[in-house]
């Protein structure tokens, strides 16, 4: 069975109640992504668009009708609104996503593994992955850029908080690069969930702990600490995640474009000896040391 998939581009703000309208129209799902980390729609010859943060998708039947649902989008956006209206065929997208993610390699010793597929080199620092819900394949860059990073440590004894830790990837990384102990801290419960089975996975389970934040230890500090999430949170959070690191400790932070770079650099500068910041296809990677 194929579908039809309309897609657009808005604002966090309107994205919402435009989904409720779209599945008034009869649509059967809307997803909605970070306009940041996916492709713009091409525009035309001499055209200059301004586009918002969120792109809007809603997927229909084959046999439907969407001209209601294009008409409603350029009342709410105006007749100059992005829109793209394609055919989706009918697949299995779990196996699809699956047959494309391959083994990587991150630095010089770590290689991050599908758990469906052969480890390339046996001798090397192999992470097998899942990453379920959770966010962490090691494809997207900014995850690549704190693999990287603590590929080039030594974390040999050392304590390492993961903040954010979502697929558990580096949390699992850094016990295999040599930490001692590793605390993965998320708000989401899927996150511990594929954090704790891949950890299982890569018999270190009996050395990562996972916690909700609710539920974390008082007075935790590590040797290192790495938060790839947001630039928001990043910037709002500073003072609990510079409270897990030792004076002396290393940090790095991503999840953060290069516009938005400068303004934590300066703001975790306050109390860090920052780095040079490292950028990969507009996403960056901060990072230093706490005084």
């Amino acid at each position: 069975m194929a579908w039809i998939q309309v897609r657009t581009n808005t604002t966090a703000q309107v994205a919402e109640k435009l989904g409720d309208l779209l599945m008034e129209q009869g649509a059967l799902s809307i997803t909605f992504m970070d306009a940041k980390d996916t492709p713009v729609f091409e525009p035309l010859p001499g055209e200059t668009r301004l586009w918002g943060d969120t792109d809007l998708m809603a997927l229909f039947t084959a046999d439907a009708d969407t001209s209601g649902a294009q008409a409603l989008l350029r009342t709410v956006l105006g007749e100059e609104a992005p829109i793209k209206v394609e055919v989706l065929e009918d697949k299995d997208w779990e196996r699809a996503w699956m047959d494309n993610f391959h083994p990587m390699q991150f630095g010089k010793r770590l290689w991050i593994c599908p758990s469906w597929r052969d480890v390339p080199d046996p001798s090397a620092v192999n992470v097998r992955l899942d990453p379920g819900l959770a966010f962490g394949t090691g494809t997207h860059p900014t995850t690549a850029l704190c693999l990287e990073w603590l590929d080039g440590l030594d974390l040999s004894g050392k304590t390492v908080v993961d903040f954010g830790c979502g697929s558990g990837i580096l949390a699992i990384a850094a016990l295999k690069l040599g930490a001692a102990r590793v605390v993965g801290v998320d708000i989401d419960p899927q996150a511990i969930e594929a954090s704790r089975a891949n950890a299982e996975r890569n018999d270190v389970a009996d050395r990562l702990e996972l916690y909700l934040p609710k539920d974390q230890p008082l007075g935790l500090k590590a040797d290192v600490v790495v938060a790839n999430i947001l630039a928001g949170p990043l910037a709002e959070l500073r003072d609990i995640i510079l409270g897990y690191l030792k004076s002396g400790g290393a940090i790095a932070l991503s999840g953060v474009l290069e516009s938005q770079a400068q303004g934590l650099v300066e703001h975790y500068g306050e109390q860090c000896q920052m780095a040079p910041v490292v950028t990969r296809e507009e996403w960056c990677r901060l990072s230093g040391i706490k005084g």
